[in-house]
């Protein structure tokens, strides 16, 4: 199979290129830096005007994960500008560059985010759901949907991966909600009630191969794992798992204070259940937080 990736440098983009060389698959990553070839794996110049769809021909699907990241920095208007707009530019540049294949591919597998449904600690969400949220992230995951699926009209099959909190080591959400613990002083973070639907980042890689490798897959699909936690069992899980004490609350007036807006990501969250992935027949290697816990931090 031969991938065409944007944003394959970032946190899931970085594991997809290994699953994917690792099953003997042909890889392209999208670049902002020189055109190159480096461990088996095609990096092509993309953006300012560059031409890439030249490289591209060919392939069989395209993954479009780019984006500046959610969890870097304080949301100022310059910061929600960049996150908004790196992820327009990107898929409008996704979907010219179809346009401009001889052979389109056969589906277009795009990053979404669940920041999409309303925040509720009683709601439970599957891709039915069409009430969608309206505050700035909603706003952002609503348009780049609307953006990447104009890929259809292309007769592209167009998966929009609805991405939960996405767990790994050494980046994204996880190393900042373990490091109170590391230091003995980890506790709930605001209410406590507020859910989490986590999901480890093999699985998200996982999800999006099986996305490609489904042809009955399409339209949104929710990129979590079945069971979500609520914040203060999601805590006290890191901790018994990192044999650390659960016991320092974090007040969400503070959060709010040191965050700002994007305090909204720890305090408020939804309950997001994976329906189309369970019932195309996807496994999850990690249903267990416990477990996906101790494979990340080898305990």
């Amino acid at each position: 199979m031969k991938v065409a990736i944007s944003g394959g440098t970032g946190l899931v983009g970085k594991r997809l290129c290994a699953l994917l060389k690792a099953r003997g698959d042909e890889v392209i990553v999208l670049t902002r830096g020189k055109t190159k070839e480096e461990n088996s794996i095609r990096y092509v110049k993309w953006l300012g005007g560059e031409t890439p769809e030249k490289e591209l021909e060919g392939i069989d699907a395209f993954v479009n994960l780019a984006g500046v990241s959610l969890n870097e920095g304080r949301w100022t208007e310059e910061r929600k500008s960049a996150i908004y707009n790196s992820r327009m530019n990107a898929t409008d540049e996704v979907i010219r560059i179809i346009e401009n294949l001889e052979t389109k591919p056969q589906v277009l597998v795009n990053a979404s985010a669940i920041g999409i449904y309303p925040s509720s600690t009683s709601n439970v969400y599957t891709e039915n759901e069409v009430i969608l949220e309206k505050n700035f992230l909603g706003k952002t995951v609503a348009d780049w949907e609307e953006r990447a699926s104009r890929a259809a009209t292309l007769g592209v099959r167009v998966c929009l991966m609805r991405l939960g909190v996405v767990l790994a080591r050494d980046a994204g959400a996880l190393p900042l909600v373990a490091l109170p613990y590391q230091l003995f002083v980890g506790g709930t973070v605001g209410s406590g009630e507020q859910w989490l639907s986590w999901i480890h980042v093999d699985d998200v890689c996982g999800a999006i191969i099986h996305a490609i490798e489904k042809p009955e897959l399409e339209g949104p699909i929710n990129v979590t794992s079945p069971n979500a936690k609520r914040m203060k069992k999601f805590g006290k899980t890191v901790g018994h798992a990192l044999n650390r004490p659960h016991w320092l609350p974090v007040p969400s007036f503070a959060l709010k204070l040191a965050l700002g807006e994007k305090s909204q990501l720890v305090l408020e969250g939804q309950y997001v259940v994976p329906e189309k992935l369970l019932q195309s027949g996807y496994e999850f290697k990690f249903s267990s937080l416990e477990e996906a816990i101790v494979d990340l931090y080898n305990v």
